[in-house]
């Protein structure tokens, strides 16, 4: 074992503080002085950051405080317009080569110096890159203070005054992406004016950059939005939440919105007063995918113009999970759903809010039971995922989905998906199979187990019916999880917390609870997302409720049964994913409400 040259003042610091331990201590310094490092150049903190992970501000505060480099916080600056037009004046008049240099060692300039006028003060969140003072030169300053600032904090700014360049609105600027239009229809002046408009454009090119991007980024949805003042907004839906891609200026949105109708199948670029839907499919990176497109029009202040909304769902059939273990089904919700897919008869219901994930478990559960022995039929509108085994019937305007699912018990069905429950007829055949000897799976929509039982009542369902064909009905919900790379323990003083939202002190003691940062790897200390359920299985005791209904069904009587059955709530599964390390508590208070 060699030796610790306790000389390393910054090691001893980090080890003596607790930050790191003696044996990453250890490898840090072999590393450091290997052949390999002499090339890289990297000193003793930027290895113990990069290379074991350790807490990047709590590692470069004691580098900073060694190398006597001045600590500024940034909430305690004065960061209005003025200050962040001087930050992308200052960084816009960099070459690209340093810029991006910048960009690289996460590093800003500020301000000038209130003591000293000709002093540029640069803020970075490793004052020891090497990089520096080559950017820092090339702000033409005599002078310049380099100071440290948390990376969180600096993160945050940046992304203001140099955010992150579009590589596809790049390529479309260099014509690196090239795709011929669709042919377009000419009919009124107006729409001469619109045609004139998207072909001194690169509309469809930017169009289609979008739709590659979005699947290179694992996009789940797309929003092409019209707004007032000839802007277009382009909007990406990231692990559920939506963030600005492009802002397309200075042309008329109904131009934007051509290109992307006339690219659509089973769509009218003329019609702007009605809903429609569509689809697109594209081979992209060597694989097919579909597009489900729905077009709404939309009210603006200006009220001459018709302007619409377009929301682009992303099917990617790599995303399928074929396997039912991979969808992370926690306690007792597991033994639950695999005794309840493995009736030869009877419902299983999928609740939540739309983009919950439940179609994608669903077709994990269909997998499951999918057999060459067994005719399985599937009723979706529209249908967005090819399921292999199975006969997917096509909706049209031959056949209604209503039509359908009168007709499906005279095709011999074993086992039957029912997109969703959307009224009265369609529950009760779905409850009929299920009672006449068929699996069935189905979705419906409401916000948590129990409350699906009294919407099936409300909808005119017999009591007797519900009961016995019921089941399971499970309510999932798609939480964030945390970024692996960034993600930090909780501090002590925010341990409080913890227990007031529900864990016992022995809960809180026993595991390691974990809070966002945001990295360059993820989505603002985010990344991915994954499934919580509440599974309300049908014991005898919960039929005895539902059958014994008066005039509604009692859902606290389910569901203080269903707990004593041994059901985890929505809010009890989030904290399991918390002990986990997965989630934070932030996203659990967001995505669950408190149980009664």
């Amino acid at each position: 074992m060699p030796e610790i040259d306790i000389t390393d003042k910054i090691g001893y610091t980090l080890l003596k503080k607790g930050i790191i331990d003696f044996e990453t201590l250890e490898k840090s310094l072999k590393m450091k002085d290997s052949e390999e490092n002499k090339k890289n150049r990297k000193n003793l903190g930027q290895i113990l950051v990069s290379e074991f992970g350790a807490d990047h501000d709590a590692v470069f505060r004691e580098v900073a405080n060694l190398y006597a480099f001045r600590e500024i916080y940034l909430q305690d600056e004065n960061l209005e317009d003025a200050r962040i037009n001087f930050i992308k004046k200052l960084i816009e008049a960099l070459p690209e080569a340093q810029r991006e240099m910048m960009i690289q060692a996460k590093m800003l300039p500020l301000k000038y110096d209130e003591r000293q006028t000709d002093k540029l003060v640069v803020i970075a969140a490793d004052p020891t890159d090497r990089n520096l003072p080559v950017v820092a030169r090339s702000f033409n300053v005599k002078k310049y203070e380099i100071c440290y600032v948390r990376l969180k904090d600096l993160v945050s700014l940046m992304e203001k005054v140099a955010p992150k360049q579009n590589e596809f609105l790049k390529m479309l600027e260099d014509n690196a992406i090239s795709v011929e239009g669709g042919s377009m229809q000419e009919e009124e002046v107006d729409e001469d004016a619109l045609e004139a408009e998207i072909n001194k454009s690169a509309l469809v090119n930017l169009f289609e950059g979008c739709l590659v991007e979005a699947v290179r980024r694992d996009i789940s949805d797309i929003h092409i939005v019209a707004a007032e003042g000839n802007k277009t907004n382009f909007m990406f839906r990231l692990d559920g939440n939506l963030q600005v891609w492009h802002c397309q200026e200075n042309t008329l949105p109904e131009a934007v919105l051509a290109v992307v109708k006339d690219r659509t199948k089973n769509v009218d670029r003329f019609e702007r007063e009605m809903s429609q839907d569509g689809f697109i499919q594209r081979v992209i990176d060597g694989h097919q995918l579909r597009f489900r497109v729905s077009i709404m029009p939309i009210v603006t202040t200006e009220f001459k113009n018709k302007f619409e909304s377009i929301v682009i769902r992303v099917l990617d059939d790599r995303k399928v999970i074929t396997d039912l273990e991979k969808l992370g089904l926690q306690g007792p919700a597991r033994g639950f759903f695999y005794k309840a897919i493995g009736k030869p008869q009877g419902i299983v219901i999928l609740t939540g809010p739309t983009g919950s994930g439940k179609s994608t478990t669903l077709i994990a559960a269909l997998y499951q039971v999918i057999d060459p022995t067994v005719n399985v039929l599937t009723i979706e509108e529209p249908v967005e995922y090819i399921i292999r085994g199975a006969r997917q019937l096509k909706i049209g305007p031959k056949m209604s989905f209503e039509q359908s699912i009168r007709g499906i018990l005279r095709h011999d069905p074993d086992i039957v998906l029912v997109g969703e429950m959307r009224d009265k007829v369609t529950a009760e055949t779905a409850i009929k199979l299920a009672n006449t000897g068929h699996l069935v799976f189905s979705t419906l929509h409401t916000n948590d187990a129990p409350s699906a039982v009294a919407r099936l009542y409300k909808m005119g369902i017999e009591p007797f019916l519900i009961a016995y064909a019921i089941n399971i009905i499970v309510a999932q919900r798609l939480i964030r999880t945390l970024c692996k790379v960034c993600k930090q323990p909780l501090d002590d003083s925010e341990k409080g917390d913890l227990l007031k939202f529900g864990f016992s002190e022995e809960e809180v003691k026993a595991h390691t609870f974990y809070k966002p940062v945001g990295c360059d790897k993820c989505n603002g200390g985010w990344k991915g997302r994954a499934a919580i359920h509440e599974a309300l299985f049908f014991t005898k005791a919960i039929k005895d409720i539902v059958l014994n209904a008066g005039e509604k069904v009692d859902e606290n009587a389910i569901r203080d049964q269903a707990s004593k059955d041994g059901m985890w709530t929505l809010r009890r599964s989030g904290m399991e994913r918390m002990k986990e390390g997965s989630t934070a508590l932030e996203e659990v208070i967001a995505s669950t409400v408190e149980d009664e």
